[in-house]
């Protein structure tokens, strides 16, 4: 357990992916991912990247594993769950483009903007209300309000947050999200929604984009499309939401005289991040290019969320299991309910 207190000086960032104190943990990683991609050509409504978490907090606990997960394996998960989730994210830019947000209207993009404001700000403050630990409140408001387990793990690397920290927040994330794959879908005619609102509400209120994708389909290729817009919406705020709380946390440290790494303004992943947005918006990628580069990122995201899920440590998450699991309910709550009237407030298509 001292090894999930540690920052992991193995996995430091003079550490490349050839040191080899970090190879054990990432030839663990790619086997997980192996086995979370194999899941999802069996079953094609289990998201990798879910698979991924999953399988990472099965690792942790299985007898004969968890030896080398909390042992050998640290450092190269821990570095997976770092520095393979900065790239991953960069690649993750390349899902959007200008000509996406500008097609969205006005009137959906400002219904955006509420939902992602509400569902960050309610979840933040009703975390520090139940008095979870660290940075929890404010990583779990994150992943709901933006994009799941990637959004976790930017704000996580922005703040230089407790590992374990975030490895609880996307735990209940992911689990959250998996839930709402079936929940979801038994909601849209008791809500009246037409197939394009439940696109809508589906891409403002689900976590993950796997998670999204493998919830609308269910009500055809034109909720999928209104889904996959609306919460690329959502991932286009990645950045400037990283970038305000790094900003923060950096006054806040500064003002108490804490002493911990200096933090940047606006983190290096997230310049990469937006850089990828205005290079897809040139329109001179081919979509080849594109693809590969899609496949990749999202790769590198399983293989770092193994790793998050790997430094779970359920008997010592049942200390605040309880606190942990009411909020994730009231911010899934939230975000749904949010999302919800905002559809119903926006008339028209999404484009």
């Amino acid at each position: 357990m001292a090894l999930l207190r540690e920052r992991s000086a193995s996995a430091s960032p003079s550490s490349g992916p050839s040191a080899p104190g970090v190879r054990p943990g990432l030839a663990l990683a790619v086997v997980g991912v192996a086995v979370a991609w194999s899941a999802h050509q069996l079953f094609p409504g289990i998201p990798m990247l879910t698979a991924s978490v999953v399988l990472g907090i099965v690792a942790a606990h299985l007898s004969g594993v968890r030896s080398l997960v909390r042992g050998a394996a640290r450092p190269g998960l821990s570095y997976a769950g770092k520095r393979l989730m900065r790239i991953g994210i960069v690649l993750l830019g390349l899902k959007l483009s200008l000509d996406d947000v500008l097609g969205l209207g006005w009137a959906t993009v400002t219904m955006v903007l509420g939902v992602v404001a509400a569902t960050f700000l309610g979840t933040w403050w009703l975390g520090r209300r139940m008095g979870l630990p660290g940075d929890q409140p404010l990583l779990i408001a994150a992943g709901y309000a933006i994009c799941g387990a990637s959004a976790i793990g930017a704000v996580s690397e922005a703040t230089d947050s407790d590992e374990r920290d975030a490895a609880t927040s996307v735990a209940l994330v992911t689990l959250c999200g998996t839930l709402a794959i079936a929940v979801l879908p038994l909601l849209q005619q008791p809500l009246g929604l037409s197939d394009a609102e439940f696109g809508r509400w589906v891409g403002a209120s689900v976590h993950d984009v796997g998670q999204v994708v493998a919830t609308a389909q269910t009500a055809g290729s034109g909720a999928l499309g209104e889904a996959v817009l609306v919460k690329l919406m959502r991932v286009a705020l990645l950045a400037p939401l990283v970038a305000a709380v790094a900003l923060s946390v950096r006054r806040r440290r500064r003002a108490g005289g804490t002493v911990r790494k200096r933090l940047p303004v606006v983190p290096l992943f997230v310049v990469g991040f937006l850089a990828m947005v205005l290079l897809r918006s040139t329109g001179q990628l081919p979509p080849a290019a594109i693809d590969v580069a899609q496949d990749a990122q999202e790769l590198l995201l399983a293989a770092a969320l193994f790793g998050l899920g790997s430094a779970v440590d359920l008997p010592s998450l049942t200390r605040t299991g309880g606190r942990v699991a009411a909020l994730g309910l009231c911010a899934w709550a939230v975000v749904a309910g949010v999302a919800y009237a905002g559809v119903l407030l926006v008339t028209g298509p999404v484009s």
